[in-house]
């Protein structure tokens, strides 16, 4: 019960020196400028701009429900003058469970500096994922799946997603399953080759799939050809 209590002050402390640091925040970009003017509320509208994500401040703002997760933890070592410089390497999740989610990486001579590199490094990733449902029947209920099959990769890494009904959950690698369950997908199949023991090429295969939903046109956005005129003899 002590314990609990101790992590919940924690969290508390945490959450106050998060609000702080955004509170001193002095956005240098143009998009950190006017989200810090409340000019822009919501971050699919800098997605739809094209504008890049210069300052993770930008998603603490937007996206305060954010959760971070450690998928990785493994040491470097380079050659240099003075002999083998060993680093420490992070590789992190971050996600709402509400269509947001993105990885990064991290480096330093100690752990926990490389964690808070490699949030930095996810939040300035992170990507938009569109809902969809695997049932017509269920469609109106459910969007808890990805609209359309896709397929992403990563190194030697090839991940393909389907869209599941509603009570399939997530048919996946651990991996996987992860990266998924912190874009808010609770139902899908799915199918990986390559040398999935590498993390990072993994979840990265999960991400490019994802992010291939918002990149790809639909049919909606198409405009109708004019049909072709007949050629008279």
């Amino acid at each position: 019960m002590v314990r609990y209590k101790s992590n919940s002050r924690r969290n508390d402390r945490s959450a106050q020196n998060k609000a702080d640091m955004l509170a001193a925040w002095v956005p240098k970009s143009d998009v950190g400028k006017k989200v810090k003017n409340k000019e822009i509320l919501v971050i699919e509208d800098i997605f739809d701009s094209g504008k890049p994500i210069l300052e993770f401040q930008i998603v603490d703002t937007l996206l305060p429900n954010l959760t971070e997760e450690t998928l990785e933890i493994s040491s470097t070592q380079r050659m240099t003058d003075c002999g083998r410089k060993m680093q420490f390497r992070a590789v992190v999740l971050v996600g709402d469970k509400a269509g947001h989610v993105g990885i990064g990486t991290g480096k330093s001579e100690e752990v926990k500096p490389a964690i808070e590199s490699a949030v930095k490094s996810a939040k300035l990733n992170i990507i938009s994922v569109p809902m969809g449902c695997g049932s017509w029947e269920s469609r109106a209920k459910s969007m808890n799946s990805l609209p359309i099959k896709v397929i992403g990769k990563n190194g030697s890494v090839e991940v393909t997603l389907k869209p599941a009904p509603p009570g399939v959950g997530l048919a996946a690698n651990k991996v996987v399953k992860k990266v998924l369950a912190a874009a808010g997908v609770k139902d899908i199949w799915s199918f990986s080759r390559g040398k999935t023991a590498n993390i990072y090429n993994t979840g990265m295969a999960v991400i490019n799939a994802l992010s291939s939903l918002s990149s790809m046109r639909v049919k909606g956005e198409w405009k109708e050809m004019p049909a072709p005129k007949a050629v008279s003899a």
